[in-house]
């Protein structure tokens, strides 16, 4: 559901999967761990009125896509990774803008994690992919 009121959001924080991502060799030949936290817009007052999961953004169902399109990934960088998710979520659930970060835990010796944090709005989508995404609202 998306909507033009901008004050409400749904997020979900610390989703984490395994894939291949880097662009060192031995990165390629392993599984690692990253993970991923979103924010969507979404305008809570009809669901609030009708406790009706149709009257929202399923975060589940943007979880379990997400999950799975980062376990089926092998990019090289996180920001390639980003990337096409931000545009999957625009594309996939019909949300005006997407906030994403996607962090690599212990990429980087004495860090706890290394990212990126990327805002993608459905102006970003390919011409095409907009119209369709918009047809499927």
């Amino acid at each position: 559901m998306t909507s033009l009121y901008s004050g409400d959001r749904v997020f979900l924080r610390g989703l984490t999967a395994e894939c291949v991502i880097g662009f060192i060799d031995w990165e390629r030949r392993v599984r690692q761990t990253v993970v991923v936290d979103l924010e969507l817009p979404v305008d809570c007052r009809r669901a609030a009125v009708t406790d009706d999961v149709e009257d929202t953004v399923d975060y589940k169902k943007v979880a379990k896509r997400t999950l799975a399109f980062i376990e089926a990934s092998e990019f090289k960088l996180v920001e390639t990774l980003a990337q096409r998710l931000a545009m999957l979520i625009l594309k996939e659930f019909g949300v005006e803008w997407v906030r994403l970060s996607v962090n690599k835990p212990g990429a980087i010796r004495n860090s706890r994690d290394v990212g990126v944090t990327i805002e993608r709005t459905r102006g970003d989508l390919p011409p095409n992919a907009a119209a369709r995404a918009q047809e499927s609202v």
